[in-house]
C-alpha cells in the first residue's frame, strides 16, 4: 500500500479529545497521522462557538484526573503543563435542592467531612466508608480494567469474580443508599454518572470510583477552556509531522483484502492508510461509515437493541452588567429538581420530558474572565432529556423555546433572579443538534449507556471486530465517557496499535 522509504500512514475519523488523543498516541509510535473532521474547530463535544464577544465552551467543562493529559503529552516526549494551564476549582461545585438546602464539595477531606455532618451528621460514619468503597473501585475499576484492553472474552472472565466480590451488579444508587440515609446525601454520592449518560438507579456501583477521583485528584479548569486542550493538541500532532483537516468529512471506510485501506471523504477524496480509527460515534462507524461491508456483531439489528444515553438540552447564554451580580453563583451550581428518581425514570425509562428539571449551570467567567466581555458573563444551563428514540419522542423543533424559558424560570428562581433583563447572547441546543451536528444515534449525549452489560467487553471494542485494521476510540467504545474515559480509550488503542515500521531510508541512516 505504501512506499517501504515513506512512513506508514494512519487515519483518524474526528478530532474530539478521542481522536486527537489517538492522532498523538500514532505519531508517537511512527505513524504519519492525518486527522478529519466536519466541524470548523478541533474538540468535538469539548470545542466551542464565540457569539457576541462570549465563548461558549459547548461540553465538557472540567478535567478530574489531570495525569492522564501528562501521561499523554509525555508520551510525545511533551511537557502538557508548557502547553496548558489548568486551574484548580475551589470549590469543585454547590449542590442545591429546592428547600434551600446546599452542599459543597470540596477536596479538602476535613471540609468535606464538615459538609456532611452539617448535612446529615448520623452519616457521617457511612460517608467514610463510602469513600472507601470508592477508592477500592478505583483501584480495581479505573487503574485496571480502564486502562487495558477488553476485546477478549478472556480479559472479561478474569475480573468476574472479582466484580461478584464488589457487587458490580448494584446500582450506584442502591450502593449509595446502603451507606447513607439522608436523601439529599444519596443524591450528592450518587448523581455522577449523569455525566458520562448513565442512569444512576441501573448504571453499576463500579462507577462510584468517581467520588475518588474527586478527592484524591481534585477538580480542574483549563484557561480557555476545554477547546484550549483540543488546540494544544493539533499542536502537538502537527509537530509530529501530521495534519488535522477540518471541515472534512468522512463518508465511508474503506477495505482492501479483507483490512482497513483508508477513509473516503463526502466530497470524493480518498486518503489511503494501513491503520484507520475512529472517533465517531460506534453506531455511526458500524451503520453508516461501514454500510458496504459485512458486518458479524455490531448489525443493524444489535444497534437498535442497544441502551443509548439521555439526551441533553443546553442553552448558552451571554449577560452584560452581571460581573459582580450573583455572588452565590460560582463556577459550577447543580440545582436538583424536586423529584429524583422518577424524574430519571421519565429521561431513561419512560422517555416523557417533564415539566421539572434539574440543571448543571456552568459560569466559566468567575475563573476564566476572557469568556465574556468586560462586565459580563458567559453561562450554560444544561439538563438532561430524552434522547429521540423512545416512541413518544419530543418534537424539539416546537419545545426547544417553551423549554428555554421554562429553564430561565428556574435560574431566575433559584440562582440568578432578574436574569432576563441582563442577557444578551442566546443559543440553545437540542438532542436533535447532537445527532445533527455530532452525528450521535438518537441524539444521545454520550453514547451508548454505560450499563454492565454495555461496559468493558460488552462495549464496542477499541479494536474493531468487523474490519482488521480499524481501532475505535471515543465515548461509546472501552472504556467510556467523560474526559478521563475517552483519554483513555486512546490508552488502550495505543497497547492495540503495532508500532509503525521504520522506514528503509531511516534504516540506511540508522546504520551508516
Amino acid at each position: 500500500m505504501h512506499s517501504p522509504s515513506t512512513p506508514s500512514q494512519a487515519v483518524v475519523i474526528g478530532a474530539g479529545l478521542g481522536g486527537l488523543a489517538a492522532a498523538m498516541r500514532l505519531g508517537a509510535k511512527g505513524y504519519r497521522v492525518t486527522v478529519i473532521d466536519r466541524l470548523d474547530q478541533p474538540g468535538g463535544r469539548g470545542s466551542s462557538i464565540t457569539r457576541g464577544g462570549h465563548r461558549f465552551d459547548l461540553g465538557p467543562t472540567i478535567v478530574t484526573v489531570p495525569q492522564t493529559l501528562r501521561a499523554l503529552w509525555a508520551a510525545c516526549g511533551r511537557d502538557f503543563d508548557r502547553d496548558v494551564a489548568l486551574v484548580p476549582m475551589d470549590p469543585f461545585y454547590e449542590i442545591r435542592w429546592p428547600d434551600g438546602s446546599t452542599f459543597t464539595a470540596r477536596q479538602d477531606e476535613g471540609a468535606m467531612r464538615a459538609e456532611v455532618a452539617r448535612l446529615a451528621p448520623g452519616d457521617l460514619a457511612g460517608y467514610d466508608r463510602f469513600l472507601r468503597d470508592a477508592e477500592v473501585r478505583y483501584r480495581v475499576g479505573y487503574e485496571g480494567l480502564g486502562r487495558r484492553p477488553m476485546h477478549r472474552l478472556a480479559d472479561l472472565v478474569k475480573v468476574l469474580p472479582v466484580f461478584g466480590l464488589l457487587r458490580a451488579d448494584r446500582s450506584v444508587y442502591a450502593h449509595a443508599a446502603r451507606r447513607v440515609r439522608d436523601a439529599r446525601l444519596r443524591f450528592a454520592l450518587s448523581f455522577h454518572p449523569l455525566f458520562i449518560g448513565g442512569d444512576p438507579f441501573h448504571v453499576t456501583s463500579m462507577y462510584i470510583l468517581v467520588s475518588h477521583l474527586e478527592k484524591a485528584f481534585g477538580v480542574h479548569y483549563a484557561q480557555g477552556g476545554v477547546q484550549a486542550i483540543a488546540r494544544a493538541m493539533v499542536g502537538v500532532i502537527e509537530d509530529q509531522g501530521g495534519r488535522v483537516l477540518m471541515n472534512s468529512e468522512a463518508d465511508a471506510i474503506l477495505a482492501e483484502g479483507g483490512r482497513a485501506a483508508g477513509v473516503r471523504l463526502a466530497d470524493g477524496r480518498v486518503l489511503r492508510a494501513e491503520v484507520v480509527v475512529s472517533n465517531a460515534d460506534p453506531g455511526w462507524t458500524y451503520d453508516h461509515l461501514l454500510r458496504d461491508l459485512p458486518r458479524r456483531r455490531w448489525t443493524p439489528a444489535r444497534l437498535a437493541r442497544a441502551r443509548w444515553s439521555m439526551g441533553l438540552f443546553v442553552w448558552y447564554f451571554g449577560t452584560r452588567g452581571t460581573r459582580g451580580l450573583w455572588p452565590d453563583a460560582g463556577h459550577h451550581t447543580i440545582l436538583v429538581g424536586p423529584r429524583y428518581a422518577e424524574h430519571v425514570r421519565d429521561i431513561f425509562i419512560r422517555g416523557r420530558l417533564a415539566e421539572d428539571m434539574s440543571l448543571y449551570v456552568h459560569r466559566p467567567s468567575v475563573t476564566d474572565p476572557g469568556v465574556a466581555p468586560a462586565g459580563g458573563d458567559t453561562f450554560y444551563a444544561l439538563a438532561p432529556v430524552p434522547h429521540l428514540g423512545h416512541d413518544n419522542g419530543v418534537d424539539w423543533a416546537a419545545r426547544a423555546e417553551p423549554y428555554r424559558q421554562a429553564v430561565q424560570r428556574v435560574l431566575e428562581e433559584r440562582l440568578l433572579p432578574g436574569l432576563g433583563a441582563h442577557l444578551t447572547e442566546s443559543l440553545v441546543f437540542t438532542p436533535e443538534t447532537f445527532r445533527d451536528r455530532y452525528l450521535s444515534p438518537l441524539g444521545a449525549g454520550f453514547s451508548i449507556e454505560p450499563r454492565i452489560l454495555q461496559s468493558a467487553w460488552f462495549r464496542p471494542h477499541n479494536i474493531s471486530e468487523e474490519l482488521p485494521g480499524l481501532y475505535l476510540a471515543g465515548a461509546g467504545t472501552h472504556p467510556g465517557a467523560g474526559v478521563p474515559g475517552v483519554l483513555g480509550t486512546a490508552e488502550v488503542l495505543a497497547q492495540l496499535v503495532p508500532d509503525a515500521p521504520v522506514p528503509a531510508r531511516d534504516l540506511r541512516l540508522a546504520a551508516e
